[in-house]
């Protein structure tokens, strides 16, 4: 099946053939990274955590996919343990099964639906780069048949599944689990079309320690360095999307503005100036531009080193966790947040030389701030 006819095909498509295409595009939670027996314990720890046991669980999860819309829990969990989109440090492929487990142990209150993971081919990103010899070869290894033309690559996958949920679910808003900051192009992507197709103003709520306003990175426009840039044409206007703790950059704040019309507050400017001045701004610019509703990518390197080093791209002089609450509490007292994600947190690499596990440290903090998002999502 030709790309165009994959595309008319994800348009609109019955709830019973958006089941079918979960059970195959989606794996039971924790499963989504592609290993034969590494981390074996931990997936299993994590079925026993959530489901009791860890025989049968491929059968408990498609039976549980039939009662989304039973639950009463706004906020779905969505893992893609993919980071083919990354390029300095990689290992957030395993973010989704250390993150889950970190909620459910530090963070027991939050209740979620849990969608499960995205099948990901590793060494795969969009099928926009592949041949329709390999896309076919890609679909009979995932799902033994290219009859059904369903996407191979986790950010083409990612997309297709958020279309269906908010075609279906449009009243529930899903959370992302990274994974590296590539996936963020078709989970915000995915939300945009919908809130527009729905009437609404969003605004995209982005803490990050880089801009990832690159037109492309060596030759490749999707990846963890570019995807805000291309999510733009989708928000009513450029300055909609609003970057926090933005601090290593090769050009300064004047460029990033006046080139694409985005928002930046730099870490320097939460530091100096203060978290609950600097969002105060923020909400008054949202409230002039009529948004009805947020959506949060979280990449865990917007938190200073000191609290996030098992990432990817490690960074000084960022955020503190308590910066970070003042101002997602500040705006989701006055916007619902809809949608959001927790991007870049590598649980197997510490860049840090700090005695303790600080993947434990980072796990921590971005358990909390996730957990604050989907508190926030279900009372949207």
């Amino acid at each position: 099946m030709n790309m165009q006819k994959q595309i008319e095909v994800s348009m609109s498509i019955s709830k019973e053939q958006y089941y079918n295409k979960m059970t195959q595009c989606l794996c039971p939670p924790g499963d989504g990274v592609f290993t034969v027996n590494t981390a074996k314990e931990r997936k299993d720890a994590l079925r026993t955590k959530l489901y009791g046991q860890t025989d049968g669980i491929e059968q408990i999860w498609k039976e549980s996919l039939l009662k989304i819309e039973e639950t009463d829990y706004k906020a779905a969990i969505l893992g893609i343990s993919s980071d083919c989109g990354g390029g300095i440090l990689r290992g957030a492929n395993w973010g989704p099964l250390f993150l889950r487990s970190t909620l459910i142990e530090q963070q027991p209150h939050v209740e979620a639906f849990d969608l499960g993971d995205v099948r990901v081919i590793p060494h795969l990103l969009h099928d926009k780069y592949l041949n329709e010899g390999t896309i076919e070869n890609c679909q009979k290894a995932l799902y033994q048949s290219s009859k059904e033309g369903y996407h191979v690559s986790p950010l083409s996958i990612t997309e297709d599944v958020c279309d269906g949920f908010y075609q279906h679910y449009p009243n529930k808003g899903i959370f992302g689990i990274g994974g590296d900051h590539s996936i963020s192009y078709p989970l915000t992507k995915s939300y945009l079309k919908a809130k527009r197709d729905a009437g609404k103003r969003t605004a995209i709520i982005h803490f990050d320690a880089h801009t990832d306003l690159l037109v492309e990175r060596l030759g490749i426009d999707l990846c963890f360095g570019s995807w805000c840039t291309h999510i733009l044409e989708f928000l009513p206007a450029p300055h909609h999307l609003i970057q926090f703790g933005i601090r290593s950059s090769g050009k300064d704040k004047s460029h990033w503005e006046s080139t694409f019309g985005v928002k930046q507050h730099w870490a320097h400017e939460i530091r100096e100036r203060g978290a609950q001045t600097i969002v105060d701004e923020v909400i008054a610019q949202l409230q002039a531009d009529n948004v009805d509703e947020l959506y949060v990518s979280f990449d865990i390197d917007a938190l200073d080193e000191q609290w996030a080093s098992a990432t990817g791209t490690p960074e000084g002089n960022g955020m503190t966790p308590d910066e970070a609450m003042v101002i997602l509490k500040a705006l989701s007292e006055r916007f619902p947040i809809t949608g959001a994600d927790m991007m870049e947190i590598a649980p197997f690499t510490d860049s840090s030389l700090v005695g303790q596990s600080s993947s434990e440290t980072t796990l921590r903090e971005g358990a909390k701030i996730s957990a604050f998002l989907l508190d926030a999502i279900n009372k949207s």
